[in-house]
């Protein structure tokens, strides 16, 4: 079996900076780091990763909680923190929410040992707060966060959900239903809170049986566009809280024989790649510079992991500016 001094010899450094490749490569000198490398890859040497992390007390690897994977969104946020965090380095386990049932995910990511957890699926008043702090491991929260002060990286749900019911007021819309997930997510709370604002700065009246909170899965969208429908004055236009929920919103309509936007206006929040599909060219509302929060929220991550983040910033805070994305699921009445 290649040993380290093996590699040592190899590449004709001593076996110290070698343990400084695989533990510490940010204090090799670039040369240094790509002849220790190329030694180790002529002899297919495979360094234990049990061995290492109980020197260096680290085992390279974070605990991503994400959202549902219905949603495109998160397959977006986990396929960007996975690919950075292998650059870097780290494993990633990843670990889905379960609506309704969260604490057994979280006892499951709270029994492993990682050197960094990063999460979206946090609710805004979540008794695992406490259990996080108490750890003596770094955590961040992205599109979600908690009531009590941390790092997180958000877009800004108020104003997103204010600019996409702005964009549907200025098409003559009144009779908007919002159609979004639990409150106690920031994210919803948020978006319906921009809502509300942009309904009230015209004075119109806020219609409760507009205000549909529901399971954000294929199934309870259908039931509640079906509902939908089912009104003697059917709505003008459908304020969804998410893409995910916006491409659900169309496929059932699209399957009752209606047409978007000329029968019914559409209009999503997140800008996923999927809202761009020349099929249906979602109208939206995302990040200005379309910035992938899960990217961001990794980078923060491995930053704080290896202490890199400035100690005057005691806490990453970054809620991102959003713009409307116009496509051609919302038009004037």
């Amino acid at each position: 079996m290649i040993s380290s001094k093996d590699v040592a010899r190899h590449a004709g450094v001593s076996q110290t900076t070698v343990s400084r490749v695989l533990n510490n490569p940010e204090k090799v000198n670039k040369d240094t780091l790509e002849k220790v490398n190329q030694a180790m890859k002529e002899l297919n040497y495979r360094p234990n990763s049990i061995a290492r992390s109980l020197v260096n007390k680290k085992t390279r690897s974070i605990a991503l909680l994400s959202g549902p994977l219905h949603n495109p969104f998160f397959v977006e946020t986990t396929t960007s923190i996975v690919n950075y965090a292998k650059e870097k380095g780290f494993n990633v386990n990843v670990h889905f929410e379960n609506f309704g049932d969260n604490m057994s995910v979280y006892q499951d990511v709270l029994s492993h040992r990682v050197d960094g957890i990063i999460l979206s699926s946090i609710l805004y008043d979540d008794p695992i707060y406490e259990q996080l702090k108490q750890l003596d491991t770094p955590f961040i929260m992205f599109n979600r966060k908690h009531k009590q002060v941390g790092h997180y990286v958000e877009m800004d749900n108020v104003q997103a959900g204010r600019l996409a019911t702005e964009h549907l007021i200025q098409l003559n819309h009144k009779d908007i239903v919002w159609l979004g997930g639990p409150l106690n997510m920031t994210t919803f709370q948020g978006r319906y809170e921009g809502f509300k604002q942009a309904l009230e700065q015209k004075q119109y009246a806020i219609n409760p049986d507009n205000i549909i909170i529901t399971d954000t899965s294929k199934q309870a969208i259908f039931k509640e566009i079906g509902s939908i429908l089912s009104r003697k004055n059917r709505p003008t236009a459908i304020f969804a809280a998410t893409d995910s929920i916006a491409i659900y919103v169309i496929d059932f309509l699209i399957q009752k024989g209606y047409s978007i936007p000329n029968d019914i206006s559409v209009i999503g929040v997140d800008n996923v790649e999927l809202s761009r599909h020349h099929s249906f060219q979602l109208s939206t509302v995302g990040t200005v510079d379309d910035t992938n929060l899960g990217r961001i929220a990794i980078e923060y991550l491995v930053d704080l992991i290896d202490d890199k983040v400035p100690q005057k910033k005691s806490f990453v805070q970054e809620t991102l500016e959003t713009r409307l994305f116009d496509r051609t699921t919302t038009k004037k009445i």
